[in-house]
């Protein structure tokens, strides 16, 4: 059962799971479908979707929706915790109540950014936002209600649905002679489609619950991943001009450095994400048509 299966990670967690032959049966919800903040819904359609998979060998939640606005969590915190720690409690509690397994996808903004290595999963969090203070009570409310859950924190998510910093770059890149893009934040860039195939695979592998780190491999600065962009569109990637993150003031704080080690995953025996570059090449060949759109 996929939550959130409007969003760019929904979209081709579904795709995938429609055609791996380790899932027998999947049921995907968008928000118009499924109100995550209703605790009521969540337990009936929960309750619903774990009779027949009882029989089938156990029912796994895959919770995707959040509340991504990172700006306007800042001035609706209220909001923003109900989608992202209020409505994860909900599923925990509901997962927990009929044996079900819960995947909940989380954030590097739970980290301050100051880091100058990888963050490992049990590096102490201080998140310096209200979205990275939304996304950590989300993730504590999971581990706390639902024994059998995995918490998967993640970072510079992009794919062919919704909005994302791959479908600006080409937007921008198209209408303006040069772009100016921060050179002082540092990360690792996550296809969409890689981090739902490395979910399957979590869940399939049968490791032990609890936190994870999943991104693409290696890292690179907004800038550095705006110039790969610009080349995946054929122009020239000189276009893109390094700046500061002073030069853009945002609501909602940056951190400065948000790239996590995939050492939980690998420990797991799970396969680490391609490198970012070689994913987006590969975006570029599956979606190009609608990442230049």
């Amino acid at each position: 059962m996929v939550t959130g299966a409007g969003g760019q990670l929904g979209v081709d967690l579904c795709r995938l799971l429609e055609s791996d032959e380790r899932v027998r049966a999947w049921a995907g919800f968008t928000r118009a479908e499924l109100d995550i903040t209703d605790p009521a819904r969540i337990r009936a359609v929960v309750c619903d979707q774990a009779r027949p998979a009882k029989i089938q060998g156990g029912l796994v939640v895959v919770n995707t929706a959040a509340w991504t606005d990172v700006d306007g969590a800042e001035s609706d915190e209220t909001g923003a915790y109900a989608v992202n720690a209020t409505a994860p409690a909900h599923l925990a509690a509901a997962c927990a109540e009929v044996g079900a397994t819960l995947v909940h996808v989380s954030t590097d903004y739970v980290f301050d950014g100051t880091a100058d290595k990888p963050y490992e999963t049990h590096h102490p969090t201080a998140p310096r936002s209200a979205y990275g203070r939304t996304k950590l009570a989300g993730e504590q409310a999971v581990l706390a209600l639902c024994p059998s859950s995995y918490v998967v924190r993640t970072a510079w998510v992009y794919g062919a649905s919704g909005h994302n910093f791959v479908r600006t770059i080409a937007r921008l890149a198209r209408e303006r002679d040069t772009l100016a893009v921060v050179d002082d934040q540092r990360g690792s860039p996550t296809w969409s489609v890689d981090l739902a195939a490395g979910l399957i695979d979590l869940v399939a592998a049968g490791a032990g619950s609890g936190l994870y780190h999943c991104t693409g491999g290696g890292d690179t600065t907004w800038f550095g991943f705006a110039r790969a962009i610009v080349s995946e569109l054929g122009m020239d990637p000189e276009k893109v001009r390094p700046t500061t993150t002073d030069a853009f003031p945002r609501p909602a704080p940056r951190p400065a450095y948000s790239v996590l080690s995939s050492r939980s995953w690998t420990d797991a025996g799970l396969r680490p994400l391609r490198p970012w570059r070689d994913a987006l090449a590969a975006a570029f060949a599956e979606s190009g048509d609608v990442l230049r759109a």
